[in-house]
């Protein structure tokens, strides 16, 4: 468990949280780039989760419950409404962040000639 990418994680929930609080203004992302906001703020709240957690699974389930979470708040505001594709993205992008958390994790996954010993050239 490493506690600096946990520590982002809540701190991007946090901001996720106060975004989602904010009673709707009839501004707001057009179609679909509203569908990637929520795409991208997600998959980054799983990467963090990943980092921070080291496991696919566990990450990407509280992400994804955030998401279920924060769909329901907003359903609670004054202009905001929850809808189901928001839900969608945000569990694409938890799901996106958490498998590439795996990969930006683990230092071997970009240097393959180092996982067996005499490096590259015994392939």
């Amino acid at each position: 468990m490493r506690p600096l990418p946990l520590l982002l994680a809540l701190g991007h929930m946090g901001l996720l949280f106060w975004l989602s609080h904010q009673p709707a203004t009839g501004v707001g992302l057009p179609h679909p780039w509203d569908k990637a906001a929520h795409f991208l703020a997600y998959a980054l709240l799983g990467l963090l989760l990943r980092l921070g957690l080291g496991a696919f699974r566990p990450a990407f389930l509280l992400a994804a419950l955030y998401g279920v979470l924060d769909e329901w708040h907003q359903s609670f505001l004054p202009g905001r409404e929850a809808f189901g594709w928001d839900l969608v993205a945000d569990f694409l992008g938890a799901w996106v962040g958490a498998r590439w958390g795996g990969r930006w994790g683990a230092p071997e996954a970009f240097r393959p000639w180092r996982r067996r010993p005499g490096g590259w050239l015994r392939r």
